[in-house]
């Protein structure tokens, strides 16, 4: 009987101890993020660096935040330093491009919320609208499969083209092209030289980023597109982050009027997200 109660009586102890243990590492992680107050937000450089840097930075300042701004070069690394820690947030992609990474790369990412984005854009020296557009005129296209969707799309909208409608909208290519109105020629090209073209060739689909890039005004393209939300950059952090204090604020920073107000006078022409455009 002793030592049955003393069995139960090292159970009980360890039980507390771990207990205890949980408790600590519980209010310990709390306090963590409470006092969180250092920020790393990566992007790209370019329109999605300074929209962190003019739009989101200062309103967290406000919020009590230090927050660093690390600019990239390339689509690889901000998701790779966000997974190890080097970065707590990052802004330069859209969800199917956040998807697919994070299964190649086995991460777990998470967007936080949809930012306004530059769209793809119809550019061209040659025309001065879509309904000057002749016969059999060459347009430049993006190479890669999720662009060239998107040009095919704009296309679509302005009825120079039908598609098969069967199709997925975000994997649609050439060879679902039922109709070609005006018998354009495409001639694929990689989505960074394509603002390069539009000097060469008739008409040519420049996405927003590399357009900006070039230092042309969105403003000044024949159509841009009507993006859909996918399509659209966010904020991304990872799973594990998702509910902490930090993330709450990054949110509640994108949501404020003071945020549209930057969007609306240093970003003309940015395609704003679902969720921005329902709440007027």
């Amino acid at each position: 009987m002793k030592k049955q109660l003393s069995i139960i009586l090292a159970f009980l102890l360890s039980f507390g101890i771990l207990a205890a243990c949980g408790n600590k590492e519980t209010a310990s992680n709390a306090a963590e993020d409470k006092e969180k107050k250092e920020l790393t937000i990566g992007a790209t450089s370019g329109p999605y660096s300074d929209m962190v840097n003019k739009a989101i930075k200062p309103i967290l300042e406000k919020k009590g935040y230090n927050v660093k701004v690390v600019e990239f070069s390339d689509y690889i690394q901000p998701n790779l330093a966000l997974a190890n820690g080097d970065l707590d947030a990052n802004l330069f992609q859209h969800k199917i491009y956040m998807e697919n990474f994070a299964k190649e790369h086995h991460l777990a990412l998470s967007e936080v919320i949809i930012v306004p984005t530059a769209p793809m854009g119809i550019y061209s020296k040659k025309f001065k609208s879509l309904d000057e557009i002749t016969d059999g005129s060459e347009i430049a296209i993006p190479n890669d499969p999720t662009n060239l969707a998107r040009a095919l799309l704009i296309l679509q909208d302005k009825k120079l083209i039908k598609l098969d409608p069967s199709v997925n909208p975000l994997t649609v290519s050439e060879k679902d092209i039922k109709e070609n109105v005006k018998h354009l020629k495409f001639k694929p090209i990689e989505a960074g030289q394509l603002p390069r073209t539009v000097e060469s060739v008739d008409l040519a689909a420049v996405p927003g980023n590399y357009a900006l890039a070039a230092k042309m005004k969105l403003t000044d393209a024949l159509a841009l597109e009507n993006m859909p939300d996918d399509y659209r950059n966010r904020i991304v952090v990872n799973t594990k982050d998702l509910n902490k204090q930090f993330v709450k604020d990054i949110k509640e920073a994108v949501e404020s009027k003071e945020f549209e107000q930057v969007i609306d006078k240093e970003f003309k022409g940015f395609g704003k997200p679902k969720w921005m455009l329902e709440r007027k």
